[in-house]
């Protein structure tokens, strides 16, 4: 007389889909990962079609019903005033030359900060971190954000280089609603060229980049100022 052989008990139904769930988020990661690194091979020799900042706001504007009007053009940094270009390293990224993607002497410094003031402050992104927010993320705070920002910026900075790193930040960053690009910004509130760019109008346009849907050029007289200080401590 046979025993009878016991089935092997089934996988408890929601197991199955928990598991179901991890394969297509580890595979829409390495996909998301796979498409930026592509993105950057492609932005180390053209410009982009647009940005994820970019699109975030036509998408707000139309969820708001408010009107859009995008401005942008992008033009090579050897159009771009270099007194513009110093007032924005100056203002955003000090030691943009010196360090590979994070300017830890910048994270300390702000963490220190942070921690006698028991909250957290503003942050110490360099404009490698930034122009990567721009390109693939958005401007909605998190550290799911901040995370995929800090695992794109080496990259980011392997493929690009610094010199094409700074043109491409120069013309896709936000410079007011719709403005996106140091030539459409320079023509937006000075009604010239990102060429012609002279200093003091330079520092106050980079005065703006921190809040740039808030901010004018016009009233940025005193931390256009401090700009123009730090531009002179750096040798511009």
């Amino acid at each position: 007389m046979s025993v009878p052989v016991k089935p092997p008990p089934r996988k408890p139904r929601s197991r199955g889909i928990v598991s179901r769930l991890v394969r297509w988020t580890l595979l829409a990661v390495v996909g998301f990962y796979a498409l930026c690194g592509l993105a950057l091979v492609y932005l180390k020799f053209l410009p982009p079609l647009t940005t994820a900042v970019q699109i975030e706001r036509r998408v707000e504007a139309l969820y708001q019903h408010h009107p859009y009007h995008k401005r942008y053009e992008f033009v090579p940094l050897s159009r771009i005033s270099r007194e513009l270009q110093h007032a924005v390293i100056a203002a955003e990224d000090g030691r943009f030359y010196q360090h590979h993607g994070f300017d830890w002497k910048e994270i300390q410094k702000v963490a220190e900060k942070d921690a006698e003031n028991g909250k957290l402050g503003r942050g110490a992104s360099t404009i490698t971190q930034q122009l990567v927010k721009n390109l693939f993320l958005t401007t909605r705070r998190s550290l799911i954000r901040k995370g995929i920002e800090f695992t794109l910026t080496p990259p980011a900075e392997w493929i690009l280089g610094k010199q094409r790193i700074l043109e491409l930040y120069l013309n896709v960053i936000e410079w007011g609603p719709g403005v996106y690009g140091a030539e459409a910004a320079a023509e937006s509130f000075y009604h010239t060229s990102a060429a012609r760019v002279n200093r003091d109008e330079a520092a106050r346009m980079a005065a703006v980049i921190p809040s740039p849907l808030r901010r004018r050029p016009a009233r940025m007289s005193e931390y256009s100022t401090e700009i123009q200080d730090r531009m002179g401590k750096m040798g511009w």
